[in-house]
């Protein structure tokens, strides 16, 4: 897809991801990611901010990146109302270049899905983690229940031209193909909704 017309379709849709973060389940795993973030933090595709919540405030100065100019708009006015000290970037992860071994604990939530090569992009976060550094993922991907892994196949097409996303990528799979160390994994919704602790190595 035209990388002009993805970033159309995410400025798009930056009303309806600042309506999901309020989404109760979405904040528990959000939170369960997130409880022990600290130091110098890279969040990349940043969205609407949906993740500042669940930082604390006197433990984080976040960089946060996005190439959609509306979800940053929302992820400032988020983090000026919590007391976040970040330092937004308009970029696009898959072209950006950033000082490498530079950042404590790089997060990505629902991000993976809209990636040409994912990863590529992992890759570049474990560049830009200090060695040993931390990687939060939280992910949807395909579900371990058969029925509804081939559904998602059927529909990846669609969801595809209307989302952007990829509905039906092994997450697993790819976090194992790239430079990262899984630390630990926890899966929700029949597998659909990965959780991912990782190392930079």
């Amino acid at each position: 897809m035209n990388k002009n017309s993805l970033i159309r379709k995410f400025n798009k849709q930056a009303a309806v991801y600042e309506r999901n973060t309020r989404q109760r389940k979405l904040g528990e795993w959000r939170q369960q990611l997130l409880e022990d973030i600290e130091g110098d933090v890279l969040e990349v595709a940043v969205g609407t901010g949906a993740n500042f919540p669940f930082y604390d405030r006197n433990k984080v100065n976040v960089t946060a990146v996005d190439f959609s100019p509306e979800m940053l708009r929302h992820a400032r006015q988020m983090a000026s109302e919590l007391g976040i000290h970040a330092t937004f970037l308009e970029r696009d992860i898959e072209t950006l270049e950033l000082p490498e071994r530079s950042y404590d604990c790089i997060v990505s939530t629902l991000s993976l899905c809209g990636y040409e090569d994912p990863v590529q992009a992992l890759n570049k976060m474990n560049r830009w983690a200090k060695p040993g550094g931390r990687i939060y993922l939280l992910e949807h991907g395909m579900s371990t229940n058969r029925l509804l892994g081939a559904a998602q196949h059927v529909v990846n097409p669609v969801a595809r031209r209307i989302s952007g996303c990829h509905f039906n990528r092994d997450m697993i799979h790819i976090v194992n193909a790239s430079d990262l160390d899984i630390i630990k994994t926890k899966r929700y919704w029949n597998g659909i909704v990965h959780l991912i602790w990782a190392q930079a190595t």
